[in-house]
């Protein structure tokens, strides 16, 4: 298959999207198929690779982040797809790309991939502490009016599990593909753990070996809500030893960074830029705190899970859906009192119990080739399809 891929969140500077691309990309040379990334760049220029290309289209910087770019028009943006002739057209943004990729005018069969939840990213984040996450769905309405629009110019929808594809069919979204994201596991295995670099980092946190080492993996953004985690630890830190060593970057690290300040045992250890050595530092905690109840899948979360880490989550979205009793705490989401209580539990558990806990867990979650296999075999029957204008219906790939 010929896949183009809209993807208006690529930055050659990024995090997350820039793993995901670079590994789409691997895995269609693995099976036999040509992907290009359609990203936003400083100047036109296409990179080549196995796999296929990242063509980087000019386009204006975005004014809160100059490593990412935004798509103002579709024209430049449609002309090169249509001299690519895809099969299949993916749009990976809410925002304009996902509107570009929606009405390309070729033949191509279109899917629109939901990995961001602009509603839960935004405004659950912003009012759901007031409001509760139901009214703020109602609330919403008309950006789910506008997100349903977009979603009918699409073949379908992937989404990263059953409970977003309830979500979405709940709010009239075309034909949701649950298509479960994946881990590389060769690199979050529990086998990774250092116990040196463990007592690094209780070191850095002014602790000795003897405490325990809670993570924080995520973006410096609102929708991560760090701040709450800070507050929970604050309070969770007066009952046991503990440090707690923040890895991330994003607009909100200076508030970030002050508040670690004034609350011992947390430190701020910025964004690791070296996969291997993450994926090193994570296995070596004794737990995952997180944060993020706007996610789509909860990578993160999946990471710790598969690195042997146990973790403690909120009760909405998707780190909510990796929840399982065995392996894993959860509280209220927003609610430091609460995350400070379950983290606690977790800690006073058998940490022999929960990494086996993790380790089966870990078996059910898709590896990174699985998850492209399952992606691209999605992907091959709906271009077999003929167009349809049938009502939703739903398809899922394990």
């Amino acid at each position: 298959m010929r896949i183009v891929d809209v993807s208006e969140s690529y930055s050659p500077q990024g995090g997350g999207v820039r793993t995901y691309v670079h590994a789409k990309l691997r895995a269609a040379a693995a099976l036999g198929h040509d992907v290009t990334i359609v990203a936003p760049g400083t100047t036109d220029e296409q990179q080549d690779l196995p796999g296929g290309r990242i063509l980087r289209i000019k386009s204006m910087r975005s004014p809160f982040d100059a490593r990412y770019g935004l798509f103002t028009s579709g024209r430049p943006v449609h002309a090169a797809m249509m001299a690519l002739q895809p099969d299949l057209v993916e749009g990976s943004s809410p925002w304009m790309g996902g509107h570009i990729a929606g009405t390309f005018p070729g033949e191509a069969k279109r899917v629109m991939v939901f990995h961001t939840d602009p509603v839960a990213v935004w405004a659950q984040t912003l009012l759901s502490p007031k409001l509760g996450f139901g009214s703020v769905d109602r609330l919403m309405m008309p950006a789910w009016q506008a997100l349903r629009r977009m979603s009918a110019r699409f073949d379908g929808t992937v989404v990263s599990g059953l409970w977003l594809a309830r979500r979405l069919l709940a709010q009239g979204f075309r034909r949701p593909l649950v298509v479960p994201f994946g881990v590389d596991k060769a690199r979050f295995a529990a086998s990774s753990r250092d116990d040196d670099m463990r007592a690094q980092m209780l070191a850095s946190c002014g602790l000795g070996p003897d405490a325990a080492l809670v993570a924080v993996v995520g973006r410096l953004d609102p929708e991560k809500r760090i701040g709450t985690l800070i507050r929970a630890f604050d309070r969770a830190r007066k009952r046991r030893p503990m440090g707690m060593v923040i890895f991330g970057r994003g607009a909100l690290s200076p508030v970030y960074t002050a508040m670690a300040k004034r609350v011992p045992g947390v430190q701020m250890a910025g964004f690791v830029d070296t996969p291997e050595r993450m994926a090193t530092a994570l296995a070596s905690a004794d737990a995952l705190l997180h944060g993020g109840a706007a996610e789509t899948y909860g990578m993160a979360v999946a990471e710790s899970i598969c690195a042997g880490v146990p973790v403690v989550v909120p009760d909405v979205g998707g780190a909510a859906a990796l929840y399982g009793a065995p392996w894993a705490e959860r509280y209220r989401a927003g609610d430091p009192d609460a995350a400070a209580a379950a983290l606690l539990r977790l800690l006073d558990r058998d940490p022999v119990a929960l990494r086996r806990a993790c380790a089966g867990k870990a078996t059910t979650i898709p590896s990174l080739e699985q998850h492209f296999a399952n992606l691209f075999e999605v992907y091959a029957a709906l271009c077999a399809e003929g167009r349809t204008a049938a009502a939703p219906r739903l398809r899922v790939a394990v």
